[in-house]
């Protein structure tokens, strides 16, 4: 319920935008006429129009952008003959019986009527006349307009959908039928006093004719939706923001996507593609302590350019599953004017180390600019708090969309697309990557993840099923449980649990978890000393043979040598519950990290 209000108070403003104006000469083409016969019906065919066509526009592919488009020239020429009869009476008594055999009745049905017997126009030709204005109708851009086709682009069309869209429609419709209510009384009250009727008819045609030039020339989806974004822009947010006080940005996000979809993005329609709001300037980049594969940028040199920055660390496995759509970004928009930017924020001590940072980079195949941002100088300048975290600059510096976490992919490139056109990009693709991604990089089975992302380390470390619990900092012997839940997970041998990690004192030492997913990922390390260390994985008490992951061979043997994330087990069946096992068969290692896909 709560949305729907916000939604009709949002489309209640819209009349304050500055692009509503090219739409206000068809509205008010009807002000001197009855309400209930004329103005009621004009509005109801904007609002059901604007609501189908809008909902389309958000959920549909690009036959709905080829059919939106023709409609609005359709419309757009139906309305200039329209425009025309208003102002040139002779113009329509020549043109009334050609446009009648074709059809197209709709201006002069109306203007007809009222010449030949002085009755009102009738309530079809009204609501014919509503359903045109509703196909050039541009939804003003604002953030409660963008949180309805957002979600509709998310879920898919629906009742909701489409009730959230009439509700916005009902908002715009009842600003424009007070303003036509006093328009009809100023109209009447200048025909009675100044005789004026005729140059009033022929003012709203001109009018009219103004109206469809401006939209025809993209005044209406250009230079009056960026106005609009500031008139209107924070009198909505501030709306989302009363209404949803004690949820934060990205709390909103998150709970509208998942992994993030914006509450704040603004929508207009644009080629039935989202106008993207300011949400900040592109900060400052000095503080990272090291650049890989470029010298320091600055924001300020990067004006002119369209920026994706790419907040990220090489041993988080959602951050990995998306290098092969950023990557792919990176090279095939670079030569039209996409900077990419790896931003690389360490979550573990390791992740620190610039050597680790470099090895990682070239082993991933990343050629684009990388940022170690050590001392989060870059995190905490975005606000940030999320890996992996995507925000998108236009060629002006101003960020315009973000997305954390995993997904949205055509949407976030499409993002691209259009920051790119906005910077003048005539050769911009409207076709989309395949990424086609292997190893740790393939996209999760997140219909089969029953199992979160556990923490070894004491700090964060939950469903320890040890017997006597965790002894911190201490070098201690533990003992595997001889039966697990699903989730929880134990330690056998002597082990030294620290706050971020657990590091095995001495030889042999096993780590158990009972799991339910397609894929098993630990984050390891070897010792202090660098020296290899030997496993062996097993699934239920035996090898996993076809369900061995990357970094492991089909009789669950595999060594340690560097500090990331290794897969131990990719699944090749049905997956279901099973309890997973690592033995090290050397001292040292250091253990920080499961996750799963």
């Amino acid at each position: 319920m709560l949305i729907i209000v916000l939604s009709y108070l949002g489309g209640a403003l819209t009349i304050l935008s500055p692009c509503i104006l090219p739409v206000l000469p068809f509205v008010f083409s009807r002000a001197d006429q009855p309400f209930r016969r004329s103005g009621l019906p004009l509005l109801a065919g904007m609002a059901l129009t604007f609501a189908l066509v809008a909902t389309l526009a958000a959920v549909g592919g690009g036959w709905v952008v080829r059919a939106n488009e023709y409609g609005r020239w359709l419309a757009m020429a139906l309305l200039a003959v329209f425009g025309l009869t208003l102002l040139l009476p002779s113009f329509a008594e020549r043109l009334t019986r050609p446009l009648v055999v074709a059809g197209d009745r709709l201006s002069q049905m109306a203007q007809s009527r009222s010449q030949t017997d002085g009755r009102p126009a009738g309530a079809g030709s009204s609501f014919l006349l509503g359903i045109a204005t509703g196909l050039l109708w541009a939804p003003c851009a604002g953030p409660i307009l963008g949180l309805v086709l957002t979600g509709a682009a998310l879920r898919g069309a629906s009742a909701g959908t489409t009730l959230l869209l009439l509700a916005y429609a009902a908002g715009a419709a009842t600003s424009l039928a007070i303003a036509l209510l006093i328009g009809g009384k100023v109209f009447a009250a200048m025909k009675r006093s100044l005789g004026a009727g005729e140059w009033i008819r022929r003012g709203l045609g001109g009018a009219m004719l103004a109206g469809v030039v401006a939209i025809g020339l993209g005044f209406d989806t250009g230079v009056l939706a960026r106005v609009s974004t500031v008139a209107t822009g924070g009198i909505e947010q501030s709306l989302i923001d009363r209404f949803s006080s004690r949820t934060t940005p990205a709390q909103a996000a998150a709970s509208n996507t998942g992994a993030a979809s914006q509450t704040m993005m603004r929508v207009q329609q644009v080629d039935a593609r989202p106008a993207l709001p300011i949400e900040g300037e592109l900060p400052s980049l000095s503080g990272a302590v090291q650049w890989l594969n470029s010298p320091p940028l600055s924001a300020q040199e990067l004006r002119g350019k369209v920026v994706l920055v790419d907040v990220w660390t090489y041993s988080c496995i959602n951050c990995l599953r998306t290098l092969p759509y950023v990557k792919a970004w990176a090279q095939k928009y670079k030569d039209q004017g996409l900077v990419v930017i790896g931003v690389h924020a360490p979550e573990f001590a390791f992740e620190r180390n610039v050597d680790n940072v470099k090895k990682a980079v070239r082993d991933l195949g990343i050629d684009y600019p990388v940022a170690i941002d050590n001392n989060y100088a870059i995190w905490r300048s975005l606000n940030n708090q999320y890996w992996p975290a995507h925000y998108f600059a236009d060629a002006q510096g101003r960020i315009r969309y973000h997305h954390f976490g995993e997904g949205n992919y055509a949407e976030s490139e499409q993002v691209i697309q259009q920051l790119l056109a906005e910077a003048g990009r005539k050769d911009v693709s409207n076709n989309l990557i395949d990424a086609h991604a292997q190893g740790v990089e393939m996209a999760a089975d997140d219909a089969d993840v029953q199992s979160p992302e556990t923490y070894i380390g004491f700090q964060r470390a939950e469903n320890f099923a040890s017997v006597g619990g965790v002894k911190a900092d201490t070098p201690h012997a533990y003992i595997a449980p001889a039966k697990l839940a699903l989730n929880q997970w134990g330690l056998a041998g002597t082990w030294r649990v620290d706050g971020e990690q657990a590091t095995l004192d001495s030889s042999p030492g096993r780590i158990v978890y009972r799991f339910h997913a397609r894929d098993l990922h630990l984050v390891l390390g070897p010792g202090k000393d660098g020296k290899p260390v030997h496993f062996r994985v097993s699934v239920d008490g035996a090898a996993p043979g076809a369900s061995h992951g990357t970094d492991t061979a089909e009789d669950g043997s595999g060594v340690v040598t560097e500090q990331r994330l290794y897969q131990l087990v990719r699944q090749s069946g049905e997956v279901g519950d099973h309890t997973f096992s690592i033995e090290f068969l050397d001292a040292g290692v250091q253990a920080y990290a499961f996750t799963f896909g």
